[in-house]
């Protein structure tokens, strides 16, 4: 891996939550993966999650995901960190994927709040250290109570981060106060797992963000991380404000992996934007939404049918 300022980190900085492109016929299209992933790296990712919420993990097979997990990290693991999506809501399960994950070649992992279950805190922290010892992979959490249904409460982060495994943290509660108690008070290294908070996570402390919105604006994202790790933060908001529309257009209408691949797509950048049920595909007044947003950050996109080879 090339010297750069993120190469103590495990995790990197600018870390896309990769989508998983599919075939026309709905099969996963690992020759697009490599692709994807080299063009993420060469426009400034230094780290990729690979089969998490934004890949599509929940419609993905034990052994697509392995698969997935190996392709990235022979494509670009020499110059980012492949982060590893293992986590599920079965605690044998989690240990199950973070062993094929380490044996794939992948440098960590990404673990969920256990999902449906609604554990008590002591199950929460039960379930991450399980899944810490049962590989040397370094663990970023990611605490997501809209998708999991519970928060990891402050205090048990707290506890978890003793445990030497568990490096990371990606917060996507947007509760600030709860995250700036963990920047005080542990060594993890917090992510902004909202694209819309970067900055202000990035000002009190945290060292980057995991990113839908990165896909098809990455250089953009690049700037805007290492301005507010420069201290540069008059730079950092201009990008921020410059971004906003952008993000709007990924995160707010439709789930982030549709219209990142819808966009990726139209930028010529992916074949096509299959995704699997129950996702859909957007309709034409989510694409008219998403493309007005578009609009107000300057970018102009082909019409629907149609691609560019060069992208917005």
């Amino acid at each position: 891996m090339a010297d750069t300022p993120s190469r103590s980190l495990p995790f990197g900085t600018l870390v896309a939550a990769m989508v998983t492109p599919f075939t026309a016929d709905g099969a996963v299209d690992f020759e697009a993966t490599a692709a994807l992933a080299a063009r993420l790296v060469d426009d400034g990712c230094d780290g990729l999650v690979v089969s998490g919420t934004t890949g599509e993990t929940s419609t993905l097979e034990d052994s697509e995901k392995e698969d997935l997990y190996r392709v990235v990290a022979e494509t670009v693991g020499d110059r980012a960190r492949v982060i590893a999506g293992t986590g599920t809501n079965h605690t044998s399960h989690s240990i199950e994927m973070a062993r094929r994950a380490e044996r794939a070649g992948a440098h960590a992992q990404l673990v969920v709040t256990p999902y449906y279950n609604k554990p008590t805190q002591s199950g929460v922290l039960a379930h991450f250290d399980a899944v810490a010892d049962a590989s040397d992979l370094p663990i970023m959490i990611y605490d997501i109570p809209g998708r999991s249904g519970i928060p990891i409460a402050t205090e048990t982060m707290l506890r978890l981060a003793e445990n030497p495994k568990i490096v990371a943290l990606k917060d996507a509660k947007a509760d600030f106060a709860a995250v700036t108690r963990v920047l005080a008070s542990t060594d993890l290294d917090v992510y902004s797992g909202d694209d819309g908070l970067t900055l202000p996570w990035m000002a009190a402390g945290a060292v980057g963000v995991v990113s839908v919105s990165a896909h098809v604006a990455t250089a953009a994202f690049r700037a805007l991380v290492d301005a507010a790790a420069a201290g540069d933060f008059a730079e950092a908001r201009r990008i921020h404000f410059q971004l906003d529309p952008v993000i709007r257009a990924v995160m707010t209408h439709i789930p982030g992996a549709v219209s990142a691949k819808h966009i990726l797509h139209l930028q010529g950048v992916l074949p096509n934007d299959v995704v699997r049920l129950p996702l859909v595909g957007a309709d034409e007044h989510e694409i008219a939404a998403l493309r007005a947003d578009l609009a107000e950050a300057g970018w102009e996109l082909p019409p629907v049918g149609t691609r560019s080879s060069t992208g917005a």
